[in-house]
């Protein structure tokens, strides 16, 4: 099975937790097949929105989902 990364974003209540403000407004910036390019999409959105201290974007290993008892290794 691949390994599938989501990176998305949007604007927060708080930057310090996950609680998106409206979910109809999600940034989705897409789905990668590994994490160093999930990794690379994700620094480019969130360095566009740097200077907004309310919008957050994350990774999503959705591969963990699929298969939560799959090892980091395998």
């Amino acid at each position: 099975m691949s390994k599938l990364h989501l990176v998305f974003g949007g604007r927060v209540s708080d930057p310090r937790t996950l609680e998106f403000n409206d979910l109809a407004s999600i940034d989705v910036v897409g789905v990668y097949p590994d994490y160093a390019s999930a990794e690379k999409a994700w620094r480019g959105a969130a360095q566009r929105t740097v200077d907004d201290a309310e919008m957050k974007y994350v990774v999503v290993h959705l591969h963990r989902l699929f298969e939560p008892t799959l090892t980091a290794e395998a």
